[in-house]
């Protein structure tokens, strides 16, 4: 947000986490962000790391090991659970951990992320169904099992 203009991650710079995550994807993800190429300047993300499993996350910790050497101005943030600090990529990595707390308020956070996601032609665009023409939303319910 410091840098408004700036584009949003793309997809090969996001690495969203779950306890199916495979060894293969965290590697390619991994590859893409601590080998040099003329990628630019990116900032790869893992997000829940934590979730990976106990066998996925020994070989990621063995691959940065081995990769990092490569690549001395990778960057990375690897976000995680505070409740699952003691997993094995939180403990891994505890010696960078840095607990962050949102510091901008709320609407602008979503002016910024509206900035980023509105459509600027609407017209015949699945973005006219969400509030602003915006090109993502969340529908949620606080009663399970209505359709949303």
């Amino acid at each position: 947000m410091n840098s408004p203009k700036q584009p949003l991650p793309t997809f090969d710079e996001v690495l969203l986490c779950t306890s199916q995550t495979t060894a293969e994807q965290v590697e390619l993800f991994l590859r893409r962000c601590l080998i040099p190429c003329s990628g630019g300047e990116k900032i790869y993300t893992m997000l829940y790391a934590d979730e990976l499993s106990y066998d996925v996350s020994c070989r990621a910790e063995e691959l940065f090991q081995h990769l990092q050497h490569y690549n001395s101005t990778y960057r990375l943030v690897i976000l995680c659970n505070c409740e699952r600090e003691h997993g094995y990529i939180p403990s891994v990595f505890s010696q960078y951990k840095v607990h962050m707390i949102p510091q901008r308020p709320l609407a602008e956070i979503q002016g910024y992320l509206q900035h980023h996601y509105s459509v600027a032609q609407p017209s015949s665009s699945a973005a006219s169904v969400f509030k602003d023409n915006m090109c993502v939303g969340i529908v949620s319910s606080k009663r399970a099992g209505v359709g949303k």
